[in-house]
């Protein structure tokens, strides 16, 4: 595979060889907001909407160095944009459409992204941009820039994108992404082996996951630049109509989380369960068990990984072509080039079988080879996670003789609801702040379907507050996922001597307040809360 070394390298080389060939599809049976007809662009013709874009952004004074936000959803404008940006050296900040105002403020803040390319219909989200930050339409001429820079893209190293992540100590960090890091990330994932092995020119990936995260920007949308695919980017997972989108878009890989193979078991079958001719899905999380019926009842495996967006394509696992006991919750076989360690509290190493931190890095003389390139603006947290010269990835894992990993638990204090992870600081200091909340902690609880859910023991100011109103209120400052699923007041919660919340003693608390029915159980409402907001 000849060599590129940016997003906008790997897109330009396949529009050149084969401008004939799909870049971006979504079929009638999708049903988008944005599209309900279905759309189907080539790469010759994204080649072309690129070339105009990165001129107007040129003419704006956009270059090397620039940053901007953009609100675009997956609509493939999102993908034409973001290339444009790349070819001129600049970076993107994609940003969450489901933020609240002041989760947006944040970003904004951090990202010091200089303007706001917004599709139309988040008046209220967009009041959350700080004040003198211009916004304009994806349609519209780029605002000008505040300092006028070279165009000059193409270098591995540079951001090509900021993402942010949940962390454990509080609100999302901004994780940097290089060009390198994008490239490194897809040429893992079109070069898994055995079931995951991948046909140039031929494949169509499918993801109904954000392209603020890295597996729907890193793995669908730049593995198939890098491989002359299509990429079919939905605005989110609809069981209604998953399996006619796949079979009528022609995907060859799917992308899902753990969440939606417990959905789809759940529903009656349809002539359309088996209709696909998709090769395997791609499903990071899937319970053991739901993975066994999932794949007989649909005809179609799945391949499962383990990764962070601080981990890339550098420390990354994957089932493919592997083989293991069905039953248990294995991640696969680690990368070529990553080393790795099974740590204690103390990172002292562990013997083979028992579980503890994964610790990860790339061998060779750049441990952070890969990775993401720093925390941006927060030193002290990147040098954290990478103290000893290995990246602490939070994770309880296992490994067997054969070199397998087995996903155990989380050791951070991070919730994982249907992929997404969920900061129990940052929904405890929403819920500190609201003056019917003494004190608060939030913790993840298992879920049948989402694989957890939040759950927030509370102490009341005064008399226990109407939940549903308390959420509603809390939903102006978070967004619906982070809200909390179950509630339980209390008089007081589980410190230590130090006055350090108990955070083993408050999970184990919260399972049992959920099994014997004494939470209350908030889900209905924190869905309608949802298409409220």
């Amino acid at each position: 595979m000849a060599q590129v070394s940016s997003p906008y390298q790997a897109f330009a080389r396949t529009a050149a060889r084969r401008p004939d060939l799909t870049f971006a599809l979504a079929p009638a049976s999708a049903r988008l907001p944005w599209a309900p007809e279905g759309f189907r662009i080539s790469y010759g013709e994204a080649a072309a909407d690129v070339a105009a874009l990165r001129a107007a952004y040129v003419a704006a004074g956009y270059g090397r160095g620039s940053r901007l936000a953009l609100l675009m959803q997956n609509r493939p404008e999102f993908l034409l944009h973001w290339l444009a940006l790349n070819a001129i050296g600049a970076s993107i900040v994609p940003l969450n459409s489901d933020m609240r105002p002041d989760e947006l403020r944040h970003q904004m803040t951090v990202s010091v992204a200089e303007a706001v390319i917004a599709v139309p219909g988040f008046d209220t989200l967009l009041a959350g941009v700080p004040e003198g930050i211009p916004v304009a339409s994806p349609d519209a001429p780029p605002p000008a820039a505040r300092a006028i820079r070279v165009p000059d893209g193409g270098h591995p190293e540079d951001e090509a994108a900021l993402l942010f992540t949940s962390g454990s100590t509080g609100m999302p960090k901004a994780c940097i992404l290089s060009n390198h890091y994008f490239l490194n990330v897809a040429e893992w994932y079109v070069s898994m082996p055995g079931l995951g092995a991948m046909t140039p020119d031929a494949e169509v990936s499918l993801t109904p996951l954000p392209f603020f995260h890295m597996n729907a920007l890193g793995c669908t949308a730049v593995g198939m630049m890098l491989i002359g695919g299509a990429i079919v980017p939905l605005d989110r997972f609809h069981p209604d109509r998953w399996w006619a989108t796949i079979a009528d878009s022609g995907a060859t890989i799917v992308h899902s989380l753990g969440v939606i193979p417990a959905i789809l078991l759940q529903r009656p079958a349809t002539p359309d369960d088996t209709r696909h001719r998709a090769r395997f899905t791609f499903g990071p999380g899937v319970d053991a068990q739901h993975k066994i019926d999932f794949e007989a009842r649909f005809n179609l495996p799945i391949i499962e990984g383990w990764a962070m967006t601080e981990t890339g394509g550098s420390g990354v696992t994957d089932t493919a072509g592997v083989s293991y006991e069905p039953g248990r919750r294995c991640i696969g076989r680690p990368r070529a080039g990553m080393e790795w360690r099974i740590v204690n509290d103390a990172d002292e190493d562990l013997p083979l079988g028992q579980a503890g931190e994964l610790l990860v890095r790339s061998a060779g003389a750049d441990p952070r080879r890969g990775f993401f390139s720093g925390y941006l603006g927060n030193p002290e947290a990147t040098e954290e996670a990478w103290r000893g010269g290995w990246f602490h990835t939070g994770d309880i894992v296992a490994a067997d003789a054969a070199g397998l990993l087995y996903f155990v638990d989380r050791k951070k204090s991070i919730i994982r609801r249907s992929g997404e992870n969920i900061s129990a600081l940052e929904v405890e200091a929403a819920l500190a702040a609201d003056p019917a909340v003494k004190a608060v902690a939030v913790t993840p609880v298992s879920d049948p379907v989402r694989d957890e859910e939040v759950f927030a023991f509370i102490v009341p100011a005064d008399e226990s507050p109407d939940a549903a109103a308390l959420l509603e209120r809390v939903a102006d400052r978070l967004s619906y996922h982070k809200l909390p699923g179950y509630v339980l007041y209390a008089e007081a919660l589980p410190v230590s001597s130090t006055q350090k919340l108990q955070r083993g003693q408050i999970k184990s608390d919260a399972e049992a307040a959920v099994s014997d029915g004494r939470a209350l159980d908030l889900r209905r409402t924190k869905g309608a809360l949802r298409k409220a907001h």
